[in-house]
């Protein structure tokens, strides 16, 4: 019998894989994206300290495109990477969530790279 697969454990396996490896420093924090149906969402975090050190989404009034496409994740990427920039956090720990580094996740990455984090 054909079993069905179980798509969002998948993903939580994935995710779980990938977060044993990565973690956030002061020096190097972690750059995490999460996205959904609707929304986009990147996060610069400190895992020593427990803290959010930038946040931007696709909800932020900054942010002109509200669609989770890749013109979106484009403006995500370097509106991040600036917000990181400008309190002068240079290198990031990639942390794709679970999600394959493929499309939305991909063009966020390559955005956040041209507008100068290094990762």
């Amino acid at each position: 019998m054909i079993t069905k697969i179980n798509r969002k454990a998948e993903k939580n396996r994935r995710h779980v894989r990938v977060r044993t490896k990565i973690s956030g420093t002061t020096d190097c924090p972690r750059l995490a994206v999460c996205k959904t149906n609707k929304n986009i969402i990147a996060q610069v975090i400190d895992d020593t300290k427990g803290e959010t050190l930038a946040y931007v989404s696709t909800l932020d009034n900054d942010i002109k495109i509200k669609k989770a496409n890749i013109e979106a994740a484009k403006e995500v990427g370097t509106a991040i990477a600036k917000k990181a920039l400008a309190k002068n956090i240079k290198t990031v720990v990639f942390d794709r969530g679970g999600y394959i580094y493929h499309g939305v996740v991909k063009e966020l990455a390559e955005a956040a790279r041209e507008a100068g984090l290094d990762f």
